[in-house]
C-alpha cells in the first residue's frame, strides 16, 4: 500500500519542541525546517493542516529527522536533505515534494494542493 512520508528538519522530543517554538517566535525568518512551518502555529498543528492529514485517503507518517535516521539506517546523513516528504510503495522511498519546493511555498493551502495534484498524477 503506498503511504507518504514527512520528514520534519527538526529533532525530537519536548526540550527541541520548546526551541523550535521560541526560534519561531524570535526569529522565523531563520527557522530550518519550512515543513514545520507550513504545518504547525508556534505551539500547534495547524486547524486546515489538520483537517486535511485526518481526511487523506493515504496513511501519513510524520517523523523528526533523529527519528528517520533511527528507522532508516541504510539512508546517508549526507544524501538526504531536509524537510522531505516521501511517496513510500513496497519499503522504496520516492521524493514526493522536495525541499527547495517546500521551501517556496507560502502557506498550508498550496502544501495540501501540490500534495493532491502530485498524489493523483501517479
Amino acid at each position: 500500500m503506498t503511504s507518504l512520508l514527512f520528514v520534519y528538519n527538526a529533532d525530537s522530543g519536548l526540550g527541541n519542541a520548546l526551541l523550535d517554538a521560541a526560534h519561531k517566535v524570535v526569529n522565523p525568518s531563520t527557522y530550518a525546517c519550512s515543513l514545520c512551518k507550513l504545518t504547525f502555529g508556534t505551539f500547534q498543528e495547524k486547524r486546515n493542516w489538520k483537517d486535511f492529514r485526518e481526511q487523506f485517503h493515504l496513511p501519513m507518517t510524520f517523523l523528526h529527522r533523529d527519528e528517520f535516521f533511527d528507522s532508516h539506517q541504510n539512508v546517508s546523513r549526507v544524501d538526504i536533505v531536509l524537510p522531505v516528504i516521501y511517496r513510500v510503495d513496497k519499503e522504496q522511498l520516492e521524493v514526493l515534494v522536495a525541499p527547495a519546493e517546500l521551501n517556496g511555498l507560502k502557506s498550508e493551502s498550496e502544501l495540501m494542493e501540490m500534495i493532491k495534484a502530485r498524489v493523483s498524477a501517479k
